[in-house]
């Protein structure tokens, strides 16, 4: 969790070369609205002392009464960060760094120090060819929240692979690049050829990690000023450590976009994926082989192919200092290190607002369920939101509130069930005049 952070990341697409009324963002190569587009922002450095407190802390363990863990604690937090954005003539680059330590008071074994890197560069190689790269990579030990459309954030952070469900309070690295080239052939058709690395790794050795890539290209063009319709392409390849077995997908669809207002946007896509995974599971075995060596199960090599839909749907209104949106999408994923390849089905909203004078209020909610067709097979899903505000107190001083809750089901695997939750308030140091920004 950030306490405190200031700016989010400028990962900058193609569309931060548009015109101050250009085209509708176009939803399957990432980008956040249009109408979110920002001036260049100066960096800006912060730091945060919070006190917390935090339930349904878990690791992968059970306690003495061979239940799950399920501890609670009051603590203290420290955050730090930087974030900015800088324009050359042909350049535009966006970093966000930040930082925190957590501590607990009487549960010790879960202190921890989270970083998170972020990097967005989009150059304009001619006239008419741009490329764009994403880079995000971090540690983190409480990944329970999730992704946020904001003002400062010309890319929609759903479209990354930071992790953001993992069950267990367990350390957690990851690291993802996504690379684009855009040929811009004329004012109305335009076509994306991306590649896209990532890779998760979990210090338990009871989950899994997972490395991937993907190809992407898509076709679009612009049916009016208003409304841009395409294609496109992709596939994609997850590889699990520590077990047998592997994913791939490919996928089509057709895209529309729309901008409805020169603030309100609607953005969608719709297809198909074909699905084929391979893993490893047990099965009984016959019962004359069972009595003759002892055994009643052994393993064989499953392979599935199923079809699933690919589709995702955000309308977004932007302010002059927020945004409000919701958005609704059935896609694969590549679980959450107990679960692995996953059919899932999310919805989300959120509104962020920093114009009220001296305040600034965000909130956000999301609810996602997911079947399993990896190592393990089940239905499970989670559910939560944050609410967050903060308040100048005077030029560089910021008081700032914020409380996420998580709550985790499933009808297959009953201990599943858990609620999570994190409340922080405390003090942050910021240069400038603009209300602390939060997330």
């Amino acid at each position: 969790m950030k306490w405190g952070q200031v700016l989010a990341v400028c990962v900058f697409g193609v569309t931060a070369f548009a015109q101050e009324y250009g085209g509708p963002a176009i939803l399957s190569r990432g980008e956040a609205p249009a109408a979110l587009s920002t001036p260049e922002v100066d960096f800006r450095p912060y730091v945060g002392f919070y006190a917390t407190y935090s339930s349904g802390l878990a690791n992968v363990s059970v306690n003495n009464d061979g239940g799950l863990a399920n501890a609670s604690s009051f603590g203290g937090a420290l955050s730090w960060g930087i974030s900015g954005t800088h324009s050359w003539r042909h350049t535009k680059l966006g970093l966000d760094y930040s930082g925190s330590l957590a501590h607990y008071i009487k549960q010790t074994a879960f202190d921890s120090i989270g970083q998170s890197f972020l990097m967005g560069l989009t150059h304009q190689l001619k006239r008419h060819l741009a490329l764009t790269w994403r880079n995000s990579l971090g540690i983190t030990s409480r990944a329970h929240g999730e992704h946020t459309l904001q003002s400062t954030l010309p890319f929609d952070p759903a479209s990354t692979y930071t992790p953001t469900t993992d069950f267990f309070d367990n350390r957690t690295m990851y690291a993802s690049s996504q690379f684009d080239l855009i040929y811009q052939k004329s004012a109305r058709l335009s076509f994306d050829f991306g590649g896209d690395g990532f890779v998760t790794r979990r210090r338990s050795q009871a989950l899994y990690g997972v490395l991937g890539g993907a190809a992407r290209a898509d076709m679009e063009y612009r049916w009016s000023r208003q409304t841009t319709i395409g294609v496109q392409w992709s596939y994609t390849h997850y590889d699990f450590t520590k077990i047998f077995g592997g994913t791939d997908f490919y996928g089509a669809a057709l895209n529309f976009n729309r901008r409805l207002s020169k603030q309100l946007e609607f953005s969608m896509y719709g297809g198909f994926y074909r699905v084929e995974s391979k893993f490893i599971e047990e099965v009984p075995i016959d019962p004359t082989i069972a009595a003759l060596l002892g055994i009643s199960t052994g393993t064989r090599v499953a392979h599935n192919i199923n079809y699933v839909p690919n589709a995702s749907a955000r309308l977004s209104r932007a302010f002059s200092k927020g945004v409000a949106y919701a958005s609704a999408g059935r896609t694969i994923t590549p679980g959450n290190g107990l679960f692995l390849t996953s059919i899932a089905t999310s919805v989300l909203g959120g509104y962020s607002y920093n114009g009220i004078r001296r305040w600034t209020i965000a909130m956000s909610g999301a609810y996602s369920t997911a079947e399993s067709v990896g190592n393990i097979r089940g239905k499970y899903s989670a559910e939560g939101g944050i609410v967050s505000f903060s308040r100048a107190l005077g030029k560089m001083v910021h008081f700032s509130f914020d409380w996420t809750i998580q709550q985790y089901s499933s009808p297959t695997f009953a201990k599943y069930n858990r609620l999570v939750q994190t409340a922080g308030i405390g003090i942050a140091f910021a240069p400038g005049d603009v209300p602390l920004h939060i997330w």
